[in-house]
């Protein structure tokens, strides 16, 4: 009984130090301590199970493996989360080239976290080290058998008493285990292993979320009645909704989540700007790490005066949802995207009728696209072209003839001045798309071509290397944003142009104390790291404040309406920025900010005046918007919708 206590109290206290280290190491806190003890105890039951079924030799072999795997599993998770602030899953997969591509980071914050990594090989090493004192049981003894069946039967329900006990919780054990699919979460509230076990029976046997059927609408009263009427100047004006004749029985039996999303959600309003911008030619970008602690008058003056004129958001904010990729599925969606989307997005083979170039193309603009980096990473060709892009010009796609693609990472001034000329003398309006890359890591002034070409700007700035290399970067972008400018302005067309400029996300590579070391105040890691600015300028518009919650999943539906455009708002979860509905920021973990309240998931903490009902009603309005974006995506839904209607 003795050997049988050790050999089990061995392998548990193992596991749970792999856990508890991870838990400080990452989220600085050892929080759901009984969900990842009683875990760790069944899964010791059975490793110590599995190790002591054959001879001795196979077990000591098979218990090695073990504790060899297991610390390269956490290490995986712990540089995964430091590369992309985000966490490994299986549905990553897909992005290996991804992943590959960032081999240098991923090998040099290896290097850095070295120390830390050792911490998870400790185990093994202590095995090496007492090989010969392995206790070996026999499991071919009746009495052993009998105790092992017993024991885990009892883990394995108080396991199950402990998930079925917060039945009804949201995003509770219960809820996360047999409801919502959230890797984050899991691995904060489940621990590693379990994360990994979640994802791994996911992957194979697939997972179908439970998401309930809800109004999916926040009103500024609460109470859901249409606000679509002002006074001005004592005349009521009445605004009608941007929405169309959809014929949804082309998606009835198809998807229920798309068919009861659409059917409970009211469109957002038309209003005062509604068309303000028609007719005008328009530059979207999204920009390569872009954030608001490297606007200076001094340094980034064209970044200063585009983010102080015309409308000027207050709240906005960058969500980070894995990498570029999800802050692009953001900004040409109006989608909030997902790690289980991820494959499909970026196979280019969902259909995109509200696709930025499809639109402007069916209005009889010329489109374009450029992105001064591979234009075959992350498939971007192919997902371009699905949006209606048929024209993008990239690195291995034609701009490596025009700008040095033999750096890293690229100029955007090249490419802005390489590229402007293909729009600027056309007789008919433009839409054009950039996804810049000069703003990338890493922030060090000898692995980053930009950062090293514009040190002597930032040379006297009383920062750490990180944050004055960052800088350097977003110097670049602020000096093509100029260019740009200043030749729309010498061609006379600057106030027929409309530039909008948004964050793919915030530049994760620094640490939240190098982003404080600069902020105007301090951000927490949970909300305000995300705090951004967005542009959207033409020289025509008065300076006004917009003080809404608002995200990048906003920015496309706001746009759509600026320019008059007849589109669906009920197709997106997005929302128009300047509608009269409620703002709401959702972020990866399912946290969310909006005007009323501030809900953290990890916490299960909110603040604000509003009532808990009010908060469990933005609770599930979340999942259904993120339930509709998986689906509308990976079922190629928008093709079944609009089909006939």
């Amino acid at each position: 009984m003795k050997k049988y206590l050790l050999a089990h109290i061995s392998n548990f206290l193992f596991l749970l130090y792999f856990e508890l280290i991870f838990k400080l190491l990452v989220f600085k806190d050892i929080s759901n301590f009984l969900n990842i003890l009683i875990y760790t105890a069944l899964i010791s039951i059975i490793i110590t199970f599995i190790t002591n079924l054959f001879n001795e030799k196979i077990n000591k072999i098979l218990l090695f493996i073990t504790y060899s795997i297991i610390p390269i599993l956490f290490s995986i998770q712990l540089v995964f989360k430091n590369i992309f602030e985000s966490f490994f899953s299986l549905s990553l997969l897909s992005l290996s080239d991804q992943v590959l591509d960032f081999k240098n980071e991923a090998i040099s914050l290896i290097l850095e976290n070295i120390l830390f990594i050792l911490l998870f090989f400790i185990p093994l090493i202590i095995l090496i080290i007492f090989r010969k004192k392995i206790i070996k049981l026999d499991f071919h003894n009746l009495r052993n058998i009998l105790i092992e069946v017993l024991v885990l039967g009892i883990i394995i329900v108080s396991f199950y008493l402990n998930i079925y006990r917060t039945k009804g919780v949201y995003l509770g054990s219960y809820s996360l285990y047999f409801e919502v699919r959230e890797n984050s979460l899991n691995i904060n509230k489940f621990g590693v292993l379990n994360s990994y076990y979640l994802d791994l029976t996911r992957t194979i046997f697939g997972f179908k979320e439970n998401i309930p059927v809800i109004d999916n609408n926040i009103s500024n009263d609460d109470t859901n009645i249409d606000n679509n009427q002002e006074d001005t100047d004592n005349n009521k004006v009445v605004y009608e909704p941007n929405q169309s004749n959809l014929n949804l029985d082309n998606i009835k039996n198809k998807s229920s989540i798309v068919y009861n999303y659409i059917n409970s959600t009211r469109p957002t309003l038309k209003n005062e700007y509604t068309g303000l911008f028609k007719g005008k030619n328009l530059i979207y970008i999204v920009a390569e790490s872009f954030y608001e602690i490297a606007i200076s008058k001094e340094l980034t003056p064209t970044l200063y005066k585009l983010t102080n004129s015309s409308f000027q958001f207050e709240n906005f904010y960058t969500p980070n949802y894995l990498s570029t990729i999800g802050g692009e599925i953001q900004a040409l969606t109006g989608l909030h995207p997902s790690q289980e989307l991820l494959a499909t997005w970026r196979s280019g083979s969902s259909s995109f009728p509200y696709g930025l170039a499809n639109i402007y193309k069916n209005l009889g603009y010329k489109t374009f696209a450029y992105h001064n980096h591979s234009g075959y990473f992350q498939n971007r060709n192919k997902y371009l072209k699905s949006l209606g892009f048929d024209n993008f010009k990239a690195c291995s796609l034609g701009l490596e003839k025009l700008i040095n693609c033999n750096r890293w990472p690229e100029s955007d001034i090249e490419m802005i001045n390489a590229t402007i000329d293909d729009y600027i003398n056309l007789d008919t309006p433009f839409m054009t798309y950039y996804m810049t890359v000069s703003g990338h890591f890493e922030y060090t002034f000898n692995d980053n071509s930009i950062a090293y070409k514009n040190r002597n700007l930032v040379n006297n700035l009383p920062y750490s290397e990180s944050i004055k290399a960052y800088i350097a970067t977003q110097i670049e972008l602020d000096r093509a944003l100029e260019s740009l400018l200043n030749k729309l302005e010498e061609k006379g067309i600057l106030d027929d142009t409309v530039i909008v400029l948004m964050a793919d996300h915030y530049p994760y590579a620094l640490t939240l104390d190098e982003i404080n070391e600069i902020s105007s105040y301090k951000r927490d890691n949970d909300f305000e790291i995300n705090h951004n600015k967005l542009i959207i300028y033409n020289p025509l518009v008065p300076n006004t404040k917009i003080s809404k919650v608002a995200s990048s999943s906003d920015v496309l539906p706001t746009i759509y309406n600026l320019f008059g455009i007849d589109y669906d708002s009920r197709l997106f979860t997005g929302s128009d920025i300047l509608s009269t509905n409620d703002g709401l920021v959702i972020f990866q973990n399912r946290s969310w900010i909006s005007d009323k309240a501030i809900y953290n998931s990890r916490t299960n903490e909110y603040k604000g005046d509003a009532p808990r009902t009010y908060i469990d009603t933005i609770n599930n309005i979340v999942s259904n918007k993120l339930a509709f974006s998986k689906e509308v995506i990976n079922n190629n839904s928008y093709k079944d919708i609009l089909k006939n209607s």
